[in-house]
């Protein structure tokens, strides 16, 4: 997760050991309905994804020209295997699901880790949310990219601030994975394995995602 100026996980302790290492230390708009699956509107999706007030952060509109209509948020068929409320991660399709009642789910684009060893992978819990968090770059971090040491002791939550508009941080027990669910401020990386194992969203997707998840929210990593 790179700054800009503008505009997860296999429960073994190897596993877990690895992502402390490479992760981040540290890493109001009322919910819009999604399109349903076959509805068509380019203008419902401008007005989902157009220019967002956020307090006193003007998130830009995603140019939809230029991305793929797949990637965009729709609520969607899906499996009842799962307590409605529950936010499942498939990581090889790169879509994040929010269970909803009745076989269906809201259904999210994502950007996953860059390396499948990055990836958290088994359950968690949602045990802390926060609005334009700060960004602490690891130690490792660092170390690979010198010029995070500017922001050692973190970069204030803004719109250059890679965690984007929103984030979840997913605890097993009591215990921070270090893994989050959040924002981002390179909206094109949205569908690749780019992160440093962070789950990343569309900033107006993550508000949306954010103002529909409780804290101790359920969340699986496939």
């Amino acid at each position: 997760m790179i700054p800009t100026k503008v505009p997860s996980i296999r429960l073994s302790r190897r596993a877990f050991s690895n992502g402390l290492c490479l992760l981040l230390a540290g890493c109001a708009t009322a919910a819009q309905s999604p399109l349903s699956v076959g509805q068509k509107g380019s203008d419902r999706y401008a007005s989902i994804y157009g220019p967002t007030m956020d307090g006193s952060h003007e998130i830009p509109a995603l140019e939809l020209g230029e991305v793929d209509h797949n990637l965009l948020r729709q609520e969607v068929a899906y499996p009842e295997r799962y307590t409605p409320g529950t936010i499942v991660v498939n990581v090889s399709e790169r879509r994040l699901y929010l269970v909803e009642p009745r076989g269906r789910a809201l259904r999210y684009a994502v950007g996953v880790g860059r390396e499948e060893a990055m990836n958290f992978r088994g359950s968690a819990t949602v045990a802390r949310k926060a609005e334009w968090p700060r960004w602490i770059p690891t130690a490792d971090m660092i170390k690979r990219t010198p010029r995070y040491a500017a922001y050692a002791k973190g970069m204030p939550g803004g719109l250059g601030n890679p965690l984007g508009a929103r984030a979840l941080y997913l605890y097993v027990g009591n215990r921070d994975t270090y893994f989050r669910i959040h924002g981002t401020n390179e909206p094109t990386t949205i569908g690749s394995a780019v992160s440093s194992g962070c789950i990343r969203l569309f900033n107006q997707d993550i508000i949306d995602l954010y103002s529909r998840v409780s804290l101790g929210a359920p969340v699986i990593v496939l």
